[in-house]
């Protein structure tokens, strides 16, 4: 089958939109690739086509694990073999994943950038038939974009073991710089890049002044009908604004990443069939959401980098109607701004003394700690030691850069249960219904040794098993814990940190400048972007954002708030 075909067969499509079939046309001739595409702008498509088409595995390596198991679900239900190997898996889960792509004719496997550290993993895919290596969000591996990540870094060394494999690279979200530095950091053979223009013609950027957000808000919402985003940077503050929302008579519901997988999936889902109008969000929400019909995005807090904002705004107005993002802004976003600065990089001294304070929290002596990962409560610690999360958790991810810590702010771990009845007096139990009687035979037909020990499970495979949909599994399985049949341990998201080196002392602690004071001065110049970008009342505010991409365009939008502006003016 050609290219068309293959679109045609699986996602029903006839043709390929923007720049898809350059992008396709371009890896599947073995060249290295860079795709630069809009937020919404179909990047799944090119490289799940282009594989379809040839011999062998591709290997996607993506940040976003919630994605990852998205787009794996999705695959599988056009009966295309998708795997994905993530954080909380456990080794044997992980064997049986790889083993199952080499033998079982899978054409994806999904990985997070952190697992190309794993020795054994890296061993095993010397031993795969890849086409092609995918690298999603591949901003990330460049310290000048906006969401640098160290473990990205080591996609170069995947590159040293397969070298005649080629890569694509694809991002919603670069600048002329980064666009260079992705290219040089996964040594492309030669430069090659296809870019989809930013433009979105039928999408009206809007800065408003305000003292009072929250009435403005309101205004906004009554003035325009439809499904709409409300975005801040505070987990705290969705609650708060989606509680305000209620109360004045508006459909709304919260979302961060601090909410369990079950409560996350269900406001997901009631946001998208229409069931609440507004999604109250921090930007742990929106990355794989395929709404089309989003109105308005409104952002209640200054993102601190255009490409964040970017993104964010590209939600609303993905079915060509129009739409509006607003962001509302006043004096004291300014002063915050500034103080997100100095509340991601703060003092080395201050830096080294977290580092040291960890160690007293968890007792480890000079010398120690090598291998070893623990639990980490960041509240708790911070209680201890009368710290502040914010510094604190910028330090940890400052000493993880530098290589002597290992902090993972939200791993995805697997569920695990056991049965706490013995397997005769299960059998003798009565008065369940009979979905719970079926969660239960599918629990002992899929999972050895529940009744010895504990067994990971997947409620995503219970789901599928039983045709019952993933939050009703949740809350099952809560039932029989507190009807103590079971020992359930939901999945959970509490940090961790590693040691991938002994403890040292404070004072020999080195932070180089590539690491901190480059980073910084790169922080504070996205900031001055931002603001110039909210202080400017009188250029096309469309023209701005694609000018920091890199793009030049020649007209004005005709619908942001300063082409409105220099309309009303001319009569």
């Amino acid at each position: 089958m050609n290219h068309l075909e293959i679109l045609k067969k699986y996602w029903g499509y006839d043709s390929f939109r923007g720049v898809q079939a350059q992008i396709i046309e371009s890896i599947s001739s073995g060249k290295d690739t860079l795709g630069l595409m809009p937020t919404g702008g179909g990047k799944s498509v090119t490289f799940q086509v282009p594989a379809l088409g040839m011999e062998g595995l591709c290997l996607v390596i993506t940040p976003l694990i919630a994605l990852m198991k998205d787009q794996v679900q999705h695959l599988r239900k056009r009966h295309i073999k998708a795997q994905a190997i993530y954080s909380g898996m456990s080794f044997q889960q992980i064997q049986v994943a790889l083993e199952n792509c080499m033998f079982g004719q899978y054409k994806f496997l999904y990985v997070s950038p952190e697992r190309l550290e794993s020795e054994y993993f890296l061993q095993k895919i010397k031993l795969l038939k890849i086409c092609f290596i995918t690298v999603d969000e591949s901003h990330c591996i460049s310290q000048w974009g906006y969401d640098f990540r160290p473990s990205y870094l080591h996609i170069a060394q995947v590159r040293q073991l397969l070298p005649n494999v080629p890569v694509l690279a694809l991002t919603a979200t670069a600048t002329p710089r980064v666009v260079k530095d992705i290219q040089r950091l996964l040594h492309f053979k030669q430069e090659n890049v296809f870019s989809q223009s930013f433009e979105r013609k039928n999408l009206g950027y809007v800065v408003r002044r305000t003292n009072n957000k929250l009435n403005e808000l309101l205004h906004i919402l009554h003035g325009m009908p439809g499904s709409a985003i409300v975005y801040t940077r505070n987990r705290k503050r969705t609650r708060e604004i989606c509680e305000f929302l209620k109360h004045e008579k508006i459909s709304a519901t919260f979302y961060h990443a601090g909410l369990d997988h079950a409560t996350r999936e269900v406001r997901q889902q009631q946001w998208q069939r229409d069931e609440v109008r507004v999604m109250v969000a921090t930007n742990a929400f929106g990355m794989g959401i395929d709404k089309p019909d989003v109105r308005l995005v409104v952002h209640l807090d200054v993102p601190d980098a255009i490409e964040s904002y970017f993104q964010e705004a590209g939600r609303a107005g993905r079915d060509g109607q129009r739409a509006y993002a607003v962001l509302l802004f006043n004096e004291q976003d300014r002063a915050n701004l500034h103080r997100r600065v100095s509340d991601n990089y703060p003092e080395k001294d201050y830096i080294r003394q977290v580092y040291e304070n960890v160690q007293f929290y968890y007792q480890m002596a000079v010398g120690d700690g090598k291998g070893c990962r623990k639990m980490f409560d960041v509240d708790d610690f911070c209680r201890h030691f009368h710290y502040f999360p914010v510094p604190v958790e910028s330090s940890l991810r400052i000493l993880t850069q530098a290589g002597y810590l290992d902090y993972n702010k939200e791993p995805d771990t697997v569920s695990r249960i056991m049965f706490l009845l013995k397997r005769e007096e299960l059998y003798r139990l009565q008065g369940f219904t009979p979905e719970t009687e079926l969660i239960i035979q599918t629990l002992l037909r899929n999972y050895t040794g529940l009744f010895t020990d504990y067994a990971y499970i997947s409620e995503e495979l219970l789901a599928q098993r039983t045709g019952f949909e993933r939050p009703f599994i949740y809350e099952r399985l809560i039932y029989l814990a507190q009807q103590h049949v079971v020992s359930y341990i939901p999945m959970r998201k509490l940090p961790t940190i590693g040691y991938p080196r002994e403890r040292v002392e404070k004072d020999d602690i080195i932070i180089s400048k590539d690491i901190y004071e480059a980073r910084k001065k790169n922080m504070e110049e996205r900031i001055e972007k931002m603001l110039e970008y909210i202080d400017d009342n009188v250029s096309c505010r469309s023209r701005m954002l694609l000018d920091y991409f890199g793009e030049k365009n020649p007209h004005n939008c005709g619908i942001c708030d300063t082409c409105v502006e220099h309309r009303k003016n001319k009569r």
